[in-house]
């Protein structure tokens, strides 16, 4: 067998449903670990709002974890080749942290 061929046994199918295809808005996510597993609660801030609601929860076992920040940063480098820098809160550091950023420790 050819490696093409191998490459076309090795495609996945992957089956969107309708209702989840619509998305869901975030713009904070909460991340926690144990050995076994990341949790990423994906949440929504609204102005005035004292809570955040949770949109959205993945698990993910540390491997999956690790292969989606190199699939992020990968797709980050694509898109900011194409169009340019994305800026974000707390890269000047007279701006007040907010939203997607690392913990501290």
């Amino acid at each position: 067998m050819n490696q093409q061929n191998q490459q076309q046994q090795k495609q996945i199918q992957v089956q969107l449903d309708e209702k989840i295809g619509q998305g869901v808005y975030s713009n904070l996510v909460l991340i926690s670990h144990s050995n076994a597993e990341f949790v990423l609660d994906f949440t929504r801030m609204l102005p005035g709002m004292p809570k955040a609601v949770v949109q959205a929860r993945v698990i993910l076992t540390p491997q999956h974890a690790k292969g989606l920040l190199t699939a992020l940063e990968e797709n980050i480098k694509r898109f900011e080749e194409s169009f340019g820098e994305i800026h974000t809160p707390g890269q000047n550091k007279e701006e007040k942290n907010f939203g997607f950023q690392p913990s501290e420790g």
